[in-house]
């Protein structure tokens, strides 16, 4: 029984010769079978690289909002730090100038509230009532002659441990995270096990290891000043123990979030940091380091 089959008829242009070609039902099904196998394919790959589209857009539009989220939060965190220091100030400048004048408040009797305006200052009063303080202590501070505030007496002076200052006070980005953030203090390098010295008279109030301070001791002065001494490899004082200015507290080491031995020293007043430059006292031994070797 013969074959079915399809004949194609090729026929010459100018010679006019006619050709016919065989063409099998079978090798025409798989013709077919495969085309649509080509057709269903390409469909296939076409799709994939538009969903591979889309998520490449996506990912790319959802970093470029983290990027701006970062960005925001960085610089919230700067208005942050800045607020604080004139809060800070502004409440030295107030408790100055009340020393200074013997201004007290007094309290006569409940106050009738009902009878009152407005409870909270507007931004613009709480400006004016900063920039009068603020020239209010400066014409105390020219006039008095030999008198002294009672919190002079209380601040820290003085350098905690022999060494080079390496990380600098305020705004930095974090070694470990990449992320801005606001250094509160002051790093100071020297080899582990130098000994590390209280900066004024006070009384201990914590002596233990927690959190990226690593061993940390607290120094509470009086007056609402502290001082901080972090990253410790040993203590030579507990909680409750009194000290004295140039008294040995620890020694220089690298627990907590380090990348090299030092210590992380602060400055407190009223719980708010405060450059511990000023507190400084110059000593031409100390030698400033460079920026590339500051550790964390």
């Amino acid at each position: 029984m013969k074959q079915e089959y399809f004949v194609v008829v090729l026929a010459h242009s100018l010679r006019g010769r006619l050709r016919r070609i065989h063409i099998p039902h079978q090798a025409v099904y798989i013709i077919l079978v495969l085309a649509l196998l080509g057709s269903f394919t390409v469909c296939v790959s076409v799709a994939s690289y538009a969903r591979m589209a889309w998520k490449v857009a996506n990912y790319n539009a959802l970093r470029r909002e983290a990027d701006s989220l970062r960005v925001r939060y960085r610089n919230l965190q700067k208005q942050v730090s800045r607020t604080d220091q004139q809060l800070a100030s502004l409440e030295i400048y107030a408790n100055e100038v009340s020393i200074a004048y013997g201004i007290k408040q007094k309290l006569e009797g409940p106050a009738d509230i009902s009878a009152e305006g407005r409870l909270v200052p507007t931004f613009a009063e709480s400006v004016k009532d900063y920039d009068f303080l603020r020239s209010a202590n400066a014409l105390a501070l020219a006039t008095r002659s030999s008198r002294t505030f009672h919190t002079i007496d209380l601040a820290p002076s003085g350098w905690p441990v022999e060494g080079r200052l390496m990380g600098a006070f305020g705004d930095r980005t974090d070694p470990f995270s990449g992320e801005g953030e606001f250094h509160k203090g002051v790093d100071i390098s020297a080899p582990t096990g130098t000994t590390v010295r209280a900066t004024a008279n006070g009384i201990v109030v914590h002596a233990e290891s927690g959190n990226g301070y690593g061993r940390l001791v607290v120094v509470d002065h009086g007056g609402r000043y502290q001082t901080y001494y972090a990253h410790l490899s040993s203590f030579y004082v507990h909680v409750g123990q009194e000290v004295r200015r140039g008294d040995r507290v620890g020694a220089v080491g690298s627990t907590g979030r380090v990348t090299a031995p030092h210590l992380h020293y602060e400055v407190r007043l009223g719980g708010l940091p405060k450059n511990p430059r000023q507190y400084l006292a110059a000593a031409p031994a100390y030698q400033p380091a460079p920026r590339e070797e500051f550790p964390f």
